[in-house]
């Protein structure tokens, strides 16, 4: 009996869905079947590695909206020694936040993949109602800085390079006290310090709660739908003196409102500036083009991205973009809800086509309901794998586990072309993951050449997963730093290794209410050095380095090369 609900459930769902779930253009998706159950490609050592953190979301009988969607986490060298921290977003109580249990963690790295729980005296304990982080230098001194988004004010924290952060949120002016969720520092008028975008979800309180009933007839999480509150997101220009302007309507962010949930940047149209994609749960995603510096204006509709072929808004929650093609632009991949494809938009020189049926996630990407997300490299073959973290949104009476919102986590082999094929053994571990998924960061903790995943779990443990792909290829990372010695986010590297040619982008925005390490990590395959690398700074200045050494990160400063 309940396999037959399990299936009647599933066919209700792909029922619904029916515009929005088969391959958008209709043809046969071309993806090759899931690859048979093979080696691990993770392995998973949170606790063993020192990283111990369990997620709070405050649950504890009443479905409050808040609880369903959090948890955050950042993967960035704090104290410059040369290897990824992590910092962990608590949430604790969406009824009264504020509390010791919403406290977020920090922890450091010791250099070989172990890590400490630094939290005590740090300063980057953030208490309020957490949901993710954004990190970047936006002082310019060499430090990367946290920006954490709450339900409730937000909390920029100041990094001072040894890793004690101090609350400037006031004086800053970034304290909003709305529904923040993913979002990106970012230069958006080249004058070479990061100004910061955030999406904003629902405009919630408990005053507007609602009481919602899943399939089974219980209650259960209600839609952003049903609140029809969707948020305005901000924007803030740096001044460069360590304070911000909030610049939301006159830069016309206010244009639109969505239910905003993930964030990337990326100079879309080419025109010299950083563009802003915001994914939005059940409404039209936003292509925000940057009018030379001055304003933007939402392009999506415009150009394709805002819906999929068939004229549906999707589920918008993390999102993630690369080359996936080699063609030398920015495609854009957004994960949705169980019954939804993936929307896999292929930038075509600015206007973008729905591919998801053609790249192969047409239905493979369709059995859960996707949170964190990267396009990585992970078994350096040359060629972007795709990693998906999941788990629901109403509950489901057929879970193997005692959270009837967990899911497995899903892991696509990237192939020649810019398709992928689905690999079975889930989420790439033989030891069974499954758990309710929201933040996904990214990142290599050990060293080791292989890029790792660290996962927030909506009230369970954190994973860490390490790469254990077995014979990997070669490998070389990039640190891509501008003149003040920060990351040099929206630089765009031209890679030549044999007769190909990458395109990479140094950006730590994007996943779901994630930051994520901004080296380049390019798998080399059975190559044994990068030959060139062409570097255009955001105002257009090319710089050109290399060759590169493999098995190693090597940093490209600008001003020292050619």
């Amino acid at each position: 009996m309940r396999s037959i609900r399990r299936v009647v459930w599933m066919v209700l769902c792909l029922g619904l869905c029916q515009g929005c779930s088969g391959t958008p253009d209709g043809t046969p998706d071309t993806a090759a079947p899931a690859v048979e159950t093979g080696p691990p490609w993770f392995e998973e050592i949170g606790a063993a590695s020192g990283l111990v953190f369990d997620h709070v979301s405050g649950h504890d009988g009443r479905f409050v909206f808040p609880e369903i969607v959090a948890g955050g986490a950042a993967l960035f060298d704090m104290d410059g020694d040369g290897d990824l921290d992590a910092y962990l977003v608590q949430s604790g109580d969406a009824r009264d936040p504020g509390g010791v249990k919403g406290a977020n963690r920090l922890f450091r790295n010791e250099g070989s993949g172990t890590f400490v729980d630094v939290t005590e005296d740090s300063g980057a304990a953030d208490t309020g109602y957490g949901m993710g982080v954004i990190v970047g230098d936006y002082d310019n001194d060499g430090d990367p800085d946290l920006y954490v988004t709450n339900l409730g004010p937000n909390a920029l924290l100041r990094n001072d390079g040894q890793g004690k952060f101090t609350d400037v949120t006031e004086v800053a002016g970034v304290g909003h006290e709305g529904w923040g969720t993913s979002g990106a520092f970012f230069d958006y008028d080249n004058d070479g310090d990061l100004d910061l975008f955030v999406t904003n979800y629902v405009e919630w309180s408990l005053a507007i709660e609602q009481v919602c009933y899943g399939l089974s007839g219980l209650p259960d999480y209600c839609d952003p739908t049903n609140y029809n509150t969707p948020a305005k997101d901000l924007f803030y220009r740096n001044d460069g003196n360590g304070r911000f302007t909030d610049l939301t309507e006159e830069a016309g962010f206010h244009a639109a409102f969505g239910n905003g949930l993930g964030v990337v940047t990326a100079d879309f149209d080419r025109n010299g500036f950083q563009d802003i994609f915001v994914a939005n749960d059940t409404m039209l995603n936003q292509l925000w083009l940057n009018q030379d510096g001055q304003r933007f204006v939402d392009e999506a509709l415009l150009r394709g991205c805002a819906m999929d072929e068939n004229g549906k808004a999707k589920a918008g929650m993390g999102v993630a973009i690369a080359d996936i093609d080699d063609d030398s632009d920015e495609d854009i991949i957004v994960v949705n809800l169980l019954g939804q494809t993936d929307s896999v938009f292929v930038n075509e020189q600015g206007i973008f086509r729905d591919a998801t049926g053609a790249v192969g996630l047409g239905q493979a990407s369709r059995w859960y309901t996707r949170f964190g997300v990267g396009l990585i490299d992970f078994n350096n073959d040359g060629h972007l794998d795709l990693y998906e973290a999941n788990g629901r949104v109403t509950s489901n009476d057929e879970s193997e586990t005692d959270d009837v919102y967990a899911e497995p986590n899903a892991l696509f082999r990237g192939l020649a072309g810019g398709k992928f094929e689905h690999v079975a053994l889930p989420g790439g571990t033989t030891e069974s993951l499954i758990e309710t998924s929201r933040a996904a960061a990214f990142g290599d903790i050990d060293g080791d050449g292989g890029v790792d995943v660290l996962v927030v779990n909506k009230d369970g443990p954190a994973h860490l997963l390490r790469n254990v792909v077995p014979d990997r290829g070669n490998w070389a990372a990039l640190r891509v730093l501008d003149r003040h010695g920060r990351d040099a986010f929206g630089a765009v590297a031209r890679v030549t290794v044999g007769e190909r040619v990458l395109t990479r982008t140094v950006r730590a925005a994007y996943s779901y209410c994630a930051s994520n390490d901004p080296a380049i990590h390019i798998g080399l395959g059975s190559a044994t050095r990068i030959d060139a690398v062409e570097v255009r700074w955001i105002d257009g200045t090319l710089e050109r380095f290399g060759p590169v050494a493999s098995g190693a990160t090597t940093t490209l400063r600008r001003g020292q090369g050619s």
